[in-house]
């Protein structure tokens, strides 16, 4: 199982959680989140990086011309876009895509189906009205897996944390696990301990 720490904002909580395990880590480009990051510190911190961990960068309904020069400048592997972008502005994208949808019930897990075969992955998160993420609670994971049945890879976000990450594990099985205010001390602070913990029971799953 994949680990992706989102809402990274400063050199030191990136490095620490390269360092610890973690196979991508995200940015988010949101201004209205608490865990906004510009492009120039984004830049500074890819610098410090070594390869082979992945950069994602997160945008809620950005325009392209916006997105494609943030990732040029940011060095980005991975856009994951958590607003109302359709399939044809994924594809449009020059990058793999992660589309994320809010989940509260069946009929939100349906409108994944027009993504099938335009994003590489697809991210749910609990819905929560006028949030776009970072949530830290937990939708009902049977839904899960009637998202599974797209047959697309899935990441887990949305509360998942030390407690309930085997139990995540065991019903769902997902691609990756995305974590952010499980792994904090405050909204854009990682905790070292927190993630070393989480990383830690994810890798030994």
């Amino acid at each position: 199982m994949k680990i992706k720490i989102c809402g990274i904002t400063n050199r030191d909580d990136a490095i620490d959680a390269v360092n610890l395990g973690a196979d991508a880590i995200g940015f988010i480009f949101y201004e209205d989140s608490p865990r906004y990051i510009t492009p120039d510190i984004v830049e500074e911190i890819s610098l410090f990086l070594p390869p082979f961990v992945l950069l994602v960068g997160v945008f809620v309904n950005h325009d392209k011309a916006f997105i494609d020069a943030v990732v040029h400048r940011c060095k980005l592997d991975l856009i994951q876009l958590h607003g109302n972008e359709s399939p044809a502005f994924c594809r449009s994208m020059r990058r793999r895509v992660i589309k994320a949808f809010k989940i509260e019930e069946i009929n939100d897990v349906d409108t994944i189906a027009p993504y099938q075969s335009s994003v590489s992955a697809v991210l749910l998160d609990t819905k929560v009205a006028g949030r776009e993420g970072g949530t830290g609670k937990i939708f009902d994971w049977g839904l899960a897996l009637k998202a599974k049945e797209f047959d697309i890879p899935l990441i887990l976000a949305g509360g998942v944390n030390v407690s309930n990450l085997n139990k995540a594990a065991k019903l769902v099985n997902p691609y990756a696990v995305d974590l952010s205010s499980s792994v904090e001390s405050a909204p854009g602070k990682k905790d070292y301990n927190k993630m070393k913990e989480l990383i830690d029971a994810a890798k030994r799953l």
